[in-house]
């Protein structure tokens, strides 16, 4: 490199050490000796947890983010915060640089990055993954080896994890076989259907503002609230998906996914939104989430865009105040019943009863206004014939 390094800040390896705890639990033991032995002057470990679900999770869930319909995008969403406090400590250190450990072919380095440049726009990013002379996970395993690196990436399993507060994800390896199953001692945050618990259970969640709050009645913060929730999802083996994704740099990648908190807030959240969200309101937020969606999975968190779609993503979540009951059951989310003191349903006009705010026989005129495009295109094909 041409340009003069005086100290790095370097994401999880060397030199000024960084680990955000955003909730991965047991790969976060031995990094201090991991640090020390790998020649680090000083380590960093951010508690970021309630961050990471207040500012992060939860306005992406309050905007129902899923990514081509499957992907609760738990691997996107911690990259801004991860990168945030990795700008934040360089700036504290002095640093003019700042290192990620992402290959060249995934999203994750252009999620870092492109974080790092929002925030510290002279910042200089290293990437050694796109400068040495190593070209696989399997060079890397011989490098760790080689050099008494302890990783968790074996030549048995070689697929990399990505833990966090709302997720698990697993790529890479034995799963680049679109046609095989993946390994069934893989999974770390959902039991398998077999396994899991053989009695449904129901649940109520509390909602203020599009923000679940409760859980059985009981406050709990964004965090404690998303680890209540990963441990029952986990017991029903809800929250498991396996993906063939479109990623932002061109090509096609299988992951798989654990999610089991999430997919009970996703689903929770829609039945209130139901309840409590104009028609047209909720169809017209509905368009936008594939676009809301795609910045957070292509990484543009700090962008304009993906800040402006949040506050009107947001302005419909005023009257998502309430509670819902689901049962939960083999890996199933249903939903029994939903409450709201905004809410729009009223009995007394939906009814099939008599009722005094709807003449069913405007319904007619209705009817022959809507049809009337449809009515006269087949009256113009006849002609036409």
């Amino acid at each position: 490199m041409s340009k003069k390094i005086k100290k790095v800040v370097l994401a999880y390896s060397e030199v000024v050490c960084f680990s955000a705890d955003i909730g991965q639990e047991e790969e976060l033991s031995g990094l201090d000796e991991k640090a020390k032995r790998s020649g680090a002057s000083k380590l960093y470990i951010e508690d970021l947890r309630e961050e990471f679900a207040r500012d992060f999770v939860f306005p992406m869930l309050r905007g129902n983010a899923v990514y081509e319909g499957t992907y609760l995008l738990g691997t996107s969403i911690a990259r801004p915060l991860i990168a945030k406090t990795q700008i934040a400590i360089a700036e504290k250190e002095g640093a003019d640089a700042v290192c990620h450990g992402a290959t060249g072919k995934g999203n994750d380095q252009v999620r870092f990055e492109l974080t790092y440049y929002a925030l510290k726009p002279d910042i200089t990013v290293i990437a050694p993954w796109r400068e040495w002379t190593m070209q696989s996970r399997s060079d890397l395993i011989d490098y760790a080896e080689a050099n008494g690196i302890p990783i968790t990436a074996t030549r048995e399993k070689p697929y990399s994890t990505d833990r966090n507060l709302f997720h698990i994800s697993f790529e890479g390896g034995v799963l680049e076989d679109t046609w095989a199953a993946p390994p069934a001692d893989m999974y770390l945050m959902t039991l398998p259907l077999e396994k899991a618990s053989n009695t449904p259970e129901e649940i109520d969640i509390g909602y203020e503002a599009g923000d679940p709050v409760s859980v059985g009645g009981e406050r709990l913060s964004p965090a404690q609230l998303l680890i209540r929730l990963n441990a029952i999802g986990k017991s029903h083996g809800i929250g498991r998906v396996d993906l063939v994704e479109n990623r932002f740099v061109g090509m096609k990648s299988r992951g798989v996914y654990e999610t089991p908190g999430g997919t009970i807030l996703h689903t929770a959240h829609r039945a209130l939104e139901s309840l409590t969200v104009d028609r047209e309101v909720l169809h017209l937020r509905d368009s936008l989430i594939p676009k809301f969606a795609e910045l957070i999975y292509n990484g543009f968190w700090y962008a304009p865009e993906r800040q402006w779609l949040s506050r009107a993503l947001d302005d419909a979540q005023k009257t998502v105040t309430g509670t819902v009951r689901l049962k939960l059951y083999k890996g199933n989310v249903q939903v029994l019943g939903r409450k709201s003191p905004y809410s729009l349903f009223h009995q007394g006009f939906a009814t099939f009863e008599a009722d005094t705010v709807y003449r069913q026989a405007d319904a007619e005129g209705f009817i022959r206004l809507q049809s009337l495009r449809l009515r006269i295109a087949k009256l113009l094909e006849k002609k036409g014939a």
